[in-house]
């Protein structure tokens, strides 16, 4: 499926603590656009839909979770 190498693209500095960007942050992985909600709907939508694209909505389920798994 994927594979994932733990390298960033660009240097990361951290400096002090950033709550705007925080807060950012949290609406990306956990609010309503976010990419855990984008997974499940990807991931509950296989069981209702014809089996020849079960696969596919698995995989892009799949692939939504890696930010939030490996990251």
């Amino acid at each position: 499926m994927w594979i994932y190498d733990k390298k960033l693209q660009y240097p990361v500095r951290v400096s002090k603590c950033d709550p705007r960007m925080a807060k950012f942050l949290m609406e990306q992985y956990g609010g309503a656009d976010g990419e855990l909600a984008a997974a499940l709907r990807y991931l509950n939508q296989r069981y209702s839909i014809p089996d020849k694209v079960i696969g596919l909505l698995t995989d892009i389920g799949t692939e939504e979770l890696a930010p939030i798994l490996c990251g």
